[in-house]
């Protein structure tokens, strides 16, 4: 069981932060904007703290853009109804395993603007966050049964590309245009090609 655990808690993170860093080298205006707030933050000393990580509002809508068109786990984890329950026009019987289908919900334009596009700045001068209170947006799930490592995964991603952004210069090996952005489908979402691309430390 512990494995298991451990299992989730990385390979979603892990997942998030590679299409992050895809999207952020696909679009290099993005990435010298999150370059911009994050060498202005942490400053010369290279001493990335958890303290400043929270002062990185467009770092944070980079992410949270990320979660919504690259969600880790697609249709969330499983659910029962414990009792029958009325959904518009459907009668949903009791004991009835209820998939939740967040990706398609994160992509539906009646409640985004241009849903397929990268766009950090949606998130930017609103209240939508991660946290199960805005069900248009619900990577993690909502209610009782929301994934209690949210808090965890959001501080290690955040961290994660922070570092990488600030540290290192990013080459690729080919062309933007010949990334594949092309993903399987599983129990959580993976790239059907690993991103491949140099990081070359700053002097």
């Amino acid at each position: 069981m512990s494995y298991g655990l451990f299992l989730a808690g990385t390979e979603t993170s892990s997942n998030t932060i590679e299409w992050a860093m895809t999207e952020l080298l696909l679009n290099p205006d993005i990435f010298s904007k999150v370059r911009e707030e994050v060498s202005t933050t942490i400053g010369q000393d290279g001493k990335i703290h958890e303290a400043k990580i929270l002062k990185l509002p467009y770092l944070h809508a980079v992410i949270k853009e990320t979660m919504r068109l690259h969600l880790s786990v697609p249709l969330l984890v499983p659910h029962k109804t414990e009792t029958e329950v009325k959904l518009g026009q459907y009668v949903v019987p009791k004991d009835t395993q209820v998939l939740v289908n967040a990706w398609s919900i994160a992509r539906d334009p009646r409640y985004w603007d241009n849903p397929l596009k990268f766009n950090p700045e949606r998130f930017l001068g609103n209240e939508i966050d991660y946290k199960g209170k805005h069900f248009e947006f619900i990577p993690f799930g909502s209610g009782r049964r929301i994934c209690p490592g949210a808090p965890l995964a959001h501080r290690v991603v955040s961290l994660m590309v922070t570092s990488f952004v600030y540290h290192f210069e990013w080459k690729l090996p080919h062309d933007r245009e010949e990334i594949d952005m092309n993903d399987i489908f599983g129990l959580t979402l993976l790239r059907a090609t690993p991103l491949l691309a140099t990081a070359i430390p700053f002097k």
